[in-house]
């Protein structure tokens, strides 16, 4: 039975979300988890994902867990740091070039590429609305970004979202100005910077 503790303590932790990947790092045989399947103390809400019986599934968290290389960025982003009223119809995330993207994660997801070595800047961790750490891109990439893609964007987030980046207090402008030249956005940010300031 302390397996089935251990795998509560877990669900607890995760703010009621379990993977059953966590179980094979944890060593403990999966026949427990169906038996709390069985019990209705746990739901199982898609391959390998489960939830306890009263919480809700924190998809962004599976997502994250399940395909560890994605970060949250974009549209997502810009709702991670308050700057869309637009709660994302599909998560928009950013993968390594030459990334194998499932179905499973293209059904749910809006991709995006970039090179290898451009991937891991500006990520920062942030608590999706159930708590559980995910990884997102900052708000000086996010702005890089939205402006990089913009024709994939919708205008009028790509323009709200703007017009709150520069009432940020905090916004760290040089650091926004080096992503701009490292993602080839540098003049259109200007231009966009000279309208708005």
């Amino acid at each position: 039975m302390e397996y089935i503790s251990r795998i509560k303590e877990i669900l607890k932790e995760q703010n009621g979300t379990l993977l059953s990947l966590e179980l094979d790092k944890e060593k403990i045989p999966r026949t427990y988890l169906s038996m709390m399947v069985a019990e209705g103390d746990v739901e199982r809400v898609g391959r390998g994902s489960y939830v306890s019986a009263d919480s809700i599934e924190d998809m962004m968290y599976i997502l994250q867990q399940k395909y560890p290389n994605i970060v949250y960025s974009h549209e997502t982003a810009l709702f991670f740091h308050d700057l869309t009223d637009r709660t994302p119809l599909k998560y928009s995330v950013t993968v390594p070039s030459g990334y194998k993207v499932v179905k499973a994660l293209s059904d749910k997801s809006k991709i995006y590429y970039i090179k290898k070595d451009l991937h891991q800047m500006g990520t920062v961790e942030r608590a999706t609305s159930f708590g559980n750490p995910v990884k997102v891109y900052n708000i000086e990439r996010t702005i890089c970004d939205i402006l990089r893609s913009r024709n994939r964007i919708d205008p009028q987030i790509l323009t709200d979202a703007l017009k709150m980046v520069v009432q940020i207090e905090k916004l760290n402008y040089p650091l926004l100005s080096e992503y701009a030249k490292k993602l080839k956005v540098d003049k259109i940010l200007s231009m966009y910077l000279e309208v708005l300031l």
